[in-house]
């Protein structure tokens, strides 16, 4: 049921926000300054253009295309600028900055260990110089007056065979930054069961993962996720929406699939902008995640790819308030349902929540209702 408050918040507002990003991938929000950059010092020379705003253009047009394979494709060249100690760490600080000056108060940024090899560096290597980038972006951050905690989640690509490997790396440095683990890639054709071994492995060590699935797949994909792989959460998990049937009285009758998912509080990653870009949705009007929120799924607000989808969270935001008239309560409930889902401990959650969220968003209402009490006064006194 959608709140009873009607204001809608603007751009500022927004953007003020504390808002909690569980889905976003670290060689897909890099700033296009820093790949000319990094491009020129590396000697790479695949880059489509070479001035930023045009590079910008170009990553989010080359996305723009309904395929999630083409979608992919853009990570060649991110990817191939992010080969040394030097660039993971700048690229790691400046994510943790640029989710900073969004509002971004907790974040979750997972990427590949095993595709940053090229340049000599081990797969320790790897996670050492991107969690040394997010604590320096932590601390540049709060030097703006800025706060944020920035988690990393370890990926392995699920159509390589290198899954156990990286799950370990995972559990190694869980109390070193890594929040958890994820399977990311082409989901048609490499089921997440191929990967049994890497998810038994971390069920047994107690540990976190999520899975990319039901977004370019159906709700096999979704199946296997939950019950052969055991996922915590679902990395998008958009098309839960073909187990829900809606009459056209509007009465809404939800598959098993779909009723276990909602049942268990199983969170989804949704990211609305990109799941238009790669065909799941046809516009954000259409998205299930309006749907999702009213039948009170555990629905979580992404950004994905920040570069390709040309995106941010308050941008995220935006374009929901705009589609169904979401209001700071809606906004807080998204953001809460993600803190709740967070892979760190259970009381670190709850401060999150009760320390910063709330009270951020109190304070974001409490400004509209003195505005709206001083204009009402503004209007008595004219009228007088």
């Amino acid at each position: 049921m959608m709140s009873p408050t009607l204001h809608v918040p603007g751009q500022d507002q927004i953007r003020r926000a504390p808002k909690v990003l569980l889905h976003d991938h670290l060689d897909g929000g890099l700033r296009p300054g820093t790949i000319v950059d990094l491009a020129l010092a590396s000697g790479y020379e695949g880059l489509p253009e070479t001035e930023p705003d045009k590079l910008g253009i170009w990553f989010r047009e080359a996305a723009d295309s309904g395929s999630l394979e083409r979608y992919l494709e853009t990570f060649a060249h991110t990817c191939a600028v992010m080969q040394t100690r030097e660039a993971l760490v700048r690229v790691a600080a400046e994510c943790a900055e640029d989710l900073a000056a969004d509002g971004v108060v907790y974040a979750e940024v997972r990427y590949a260990p095993e595709q940053h090899l090229e340049g000599g560096l081990s797969l320790e290597e790897v996670v050492e110089a991107v969690n040394e980038g997010f604590r320096e972006g932590e601390r540049r951050a709060r030097q703006d007056g800025n706060r944020i905690r920035v988690g990393a989640l370890l990926t392995a690509m699920r159509h390589a065979a290198r899954s156990l490997e990286i799950a370990e790396l995972a559990n190694r440095y869980r109390d070193q930054g890594v929040a958890g683990f994820d399977i990311a890639g082409a989901e048609a054709g490499f089921p997440p069961t191929r990967h049994l071994d890497a998810f038994e492995y971390l069920k047994r060590e107690n540990n976190h993962f999520t899975i990319h699935a039901g977004e370019a797949f159906g709700l096999p994909s979704i199946w296997q996720a939950l019950q052969w792989c055991g996922a915590d959460r679902l990395g998008h998990g958009v098309r839960i929406i073909d187990d829900i049937e809606v009459a056209e009285d509007g009465a809404v009758k939800l598959g098993r699939l779909a009723s276990y998912v909602r049942d268990k509080r199983i969170p989804l990653e949704l990211c609305p902008t990109s799941n238009l870009q790669t065909g799941a949705a046809a516009s954000y009007a259409e998205h299930p995640i309006g749907l999702l929120r009213k039948l009170h799924f555990r629905a979580t607000v992404n950004t994905d790819n920040r570069l390709m989808s040309g995106t941010s969270m308050s941008r995220e935001f935006e374009k929901l308030t705009e589609t169904f008239g979401y209001t700071l309560d809606d906004m807080q409930w998204f953001t809460v349902n993600a803190m709740k889902s967070a892979f760190i401990p259970f009381d670190e959650r709850l401060a999150m929540i009760n320390d910063v969220i709330k009270p951020g968003y109190a304070e974001l209402k409490s400004e509209w209702l003195f505005e709206q009490t001083a204009a009402t006064s503004v209007s008595s006194d004219s009228v007088g």
